[in-house]
């Protein structure tokens, strides 16, 4: 089947999907359980392709496959789960209102285009690797660029699993009520969990780089990271939270972005010769 046949499949089975999840948040006027199904959605379009690409190698494919299934359930069984317990997601809630406020849209609308018909876009090409990795027959064998890409993507989804079972132990402790979790992974990153998610995607990417079409694939996880880092991940997320969290804005300040790093001292505890004439910047913004 030419690969170009395979995505329109795979993107018409995304759309259905997210058309039907639109539907259900008509009922319930809460779109927040999405978080959960874009890692379920992963796991749909993964499935799919291993069905219809029938002319790549197996081996690649059953990686390919298996990595996003397990990152995919992993997520997306979390996410729904905390959805069940917390209920509605404050982000959608904001977003619908500024909808609804500014441009005028419905409920229907703000859902239909800027939350599930959004998502279903980005979901199909995040996972751009896992499709066109495994469409291609050769090269058969692994080379050292599967090999680290397979390690790294096993790395990532450890890494991000630890980071929410972390702050998941830490939200259900009663006495962290009101505190900021800089504890574990969380003291050297303030979103330890899209550092997994991010090397968890180059990883499959690398697999899918060692064939002619998953080379071209990189735009998935660019886009994820490029999202993550500078549009709905760290930005939105984070909006707010100084003035609205106490000690947040400490947090921030000696804690790194994304990407785990040792925490910075706070200036009082340093002793800085060289910095006795300008203190109006204390701390560069982390990434």
């Amino acid at each position: 089947m030419p690969f170009f046949l395979i995505l329109i499949i795979n993107f018409v089975i995304i759309a259905a999907v997210f058309a039907g999840l639109w539907l259900w948040s008509r009922q319930t006027k809460d779109p927040s359980f999405v978080d959960a199904f874009w890692g379920f959605g992963m796991v749909i379009v993964a499935l799919t392709t291993f069905i219809l690409a029938g002319d790549g190698w197996l081996e690649r494919k059953l990686v390919l496959a298996g990595l996003t299934i397990a990152w995919g359930m992993r997520l997306g069984l979390h996410l729904f789960h905390r959805w069940g317990r917390e209920g509605p997601d404050r982000r959608y809630t904001a977003l619908i209102r500024r909808l609804q406020e500014r441009r005028g849209w419905d409920y229907d609308m703000a859902t239909g285009l800027a939350v599930f018909g959004l998502q279903a876009v980005l979901l199909f090409l995040v996972c751009l690797p896992v499709q066109l990795g495994q469409i291609n027959a050769v090269p058969v064998g692994f080379g050292i660029v599967a090999l680290f890409g397979f390690a790294l993507a096993v790395f990532g989804i450890a890494y991000e699993s630890i980071a929410d079972w972390q702050l998941s132990t830490f939200r259900e402790n009663p006495a962290s009520k009101g505190k900021v979790m800089d504890q574990g992974l969380w003291a050297w990153s303030r979103h330890p969990n899209y550092f997994g998610e991010i090397c968890t995607w180059w990883g499959i990417w690398l697999i899918a780089a060692e064939t002619a079409l998953g080379f071209w694939s990189f735009i998935g996880p660019a886009f994820l990271t490029f999202t993550l880092l500078r549009w709905s991940g760290v930005p939105l997320l984070e909006k707010g939270m100084k003035s609205s969290r106490p000690g947040y804005g400490e947090y921030a300040a000696r804690t790194s972005a994304i990407f785990p790093w040792p925490p910075r001292r706070a200036k009082a505890d340093r002793v800085d010769p060289l910095d006795d004439e300008d203190d109006t910047t204390e701390y560069d913004s982390a990434v």
